[in-house]
């Protein structure tokens, strides 16, 4: 047997195990994905502020808990709680209601305020976790107990992508903390679901960029030629071998970042955006510099094919877990946020994006109207918010609710898997006929449960 022979055996061999990802690639490159009905948003942009923001403090007032500050919690604690917890604790800040909807907005949000009528508020949300690391795993892969893949994949599986020359998923300052990898991976579903990072969490979003991405013209050169000849090499195997089609993954995701040298370097590039629209996300303000960066780079993802883009505001210091410092931690977080996220909305809008663009806004989880330390608030996985705008949703709208005091979903309850429904029947996908085969059983996102909050479509 020749070496040329003997060396592509080898790597056929190797290659076994990737099952038919080249050709779902290919297709999914091609933007073949198919919905399961008519899509009301074609992408999704993830706003994820991580650490739990406090539902109680921003989009969901509580006159009783003003009333009855201080005084000892008139219902049942839940039988296992993160930390121990005190007596009732007010909000610190006013509510004031705005738009045409009348909706209440706390004076930490006093930007995203003025986009009331275009966010529809979910009050009723839910999870299983207390802890930052399950209650994570769980708002982004549907399970906090064993390795799954993450919505971003889930999407990008049953969608494809509209972009050949960029990645499907992109997560753009990603925490490497409470599941790191695992909050963007693609699991056992096929390589190109995989969720691409950009930057880190404890860097500045200035360095969010794709390294090494613009090589010289020689190298260029070199990588096309090598390419079509691992191309010519795998082509034989296949005829010769089919079960060796899964070649074509490795060679694919080599091709779609041999691509994304043309067209990574200006999507990451700001330099041309107009100094209004820079204002307009905050760039050009210390405080919001950073996260508006990142809310302008979704956009400009979103604009040229990416499916799903996940934004982070998290630092290694504050981060929304106020356990303590309440009203100097939230008052910290709302103001690098407020900005870019109201620009970020306006600016979708202004573009005609808005209409099939879904955003998300939300954390882990709330945190508890019973004060920690005197002055913080512990983890609340029993009720909390998360707010959509835009990509098919009712704006100027508030559904479900959580009980008098902000401590329990009570009306209207979404549980994750229903958010997870919910997200996926805005795309088109059915989520429980969005299967894949693995380990002998069909998996999906919401696992066996989930159910589509119809009351929220437009």
């Amino acid at each position: 047997m020749s070496p040329i022979l003997q060396r592509r055996q080898f790597l056929g061999t190797a290659a076994l195990g990737f099952g038919q990802v080249a050709f779902h690639s290919l297709l999914a490159s091609d933007g073949a994905g198919q919905s399961h009905f008519p899509a009301r948003a074609k992408r999704v942009i993830f706003l994820f502020m991580k650490g739990g923001p406090s539902h109680i403090d921003t989009f969901d007032p509580k006159p009783l808990l003003d009333r009855d500050h201080g005084k000892p919690p008139p219902f049942e604690l839940p039988r296992v709680t993160f930390a121990k917890q005190g007596n009732l604790l007010k909000s610190p800040w006013q509510f004031h209601r705005y738009g045409e909807s009348g909706l209440p907005v706390s004076d930490l949000f006093p930007h995203v305020a003025q986009c009331i009528d275009d966010l529809c508020i979910l009050r009723g949300v839910h999870g299983t976790n207390p802890a930052h690391g399950g209650a994570m795993l769980k708002l982004h892969t549907g399970s906090d107990t064993f390795v799954r893949p993450s919505m971003g994949s889930w999407i990008v599986y049953g969608l494809g992508s509209e972009n050949r020359n960029l990645p499907s998923f992109v997560t753009i300052c990603p925490t490497l903390a409470h599941g790191g990898v695992n909050n963007w991976g693609s699991a056992f579903l096929p390589q190109y679901c995989q969720g691409t990072p950009m930057g880190t969490a404890s860097a500045s979003s200035r360095e969010a960029k794709v390294k090494h991405i613009t090589p010289s013209a020689s190298i260029s050169s070199d990588q096309r030629k090598q390419l079509d000849f691992l191309g010519k090499l795998n082509a034989q195997s296949v005829r010769e071998n089919p079960e060796v089609e899964a070649m074509n993954a490795r060679l694919g995701s080599f091709e779609l970042a041999y691509r994304m040298q043309t067209s990574m370097p200006e999507a990451q590039d700001l330099s041309g955006e107009s100094a209004a629209t820079q204002k307009l996300y905050g760039v050009d303000d210390p405080v919001t510099e950073d996260f508006g960066r990142q809310c302008l780079l979704a956009r400009r993802f979103c604009e040229r094919g990416v499916r799903f883009v996940q934004v982070t505001h998290s630092d290694s210091e504050v981060q929304w877990d106020q356990h303590s410092n309440l009203y100097q931690g939230h008052t910290k977080n709302a103001a690098e946020v407020d900005k870019p996220i109201a620009g970020l909305l306006k600016d979708l809008k202004s573009r005609g994006m808005l209409e099939d663009t879904l955003v998300i806004w939300g954390g882990e989880f709330g945190r508890t109207p019973t004060a920690q330390g005197g002055n913080g608030r512990d983890h609340n996985p029993h009720g909390f918010t998360v707010w959509m705008a835009g990509g098919g949703v009712k704006g100027g709208r508030a559904y479900g609710a959580t009980d008098d005091y902000g401590y329990y979903a009570e009306r209207d309850k979404m549980h994750v898997h229903d958010l997870h429904a919910t997200i996926l029947h805005l795309l088109g996908l059915n989520h429980e006929t969005l299967t894949f085969r693995h380990a002998g059983r069909d998996f999906r996102l919401t696992d066996v449960h989930g159910t589509v909050a119809e009351a929220i479509l437009a």
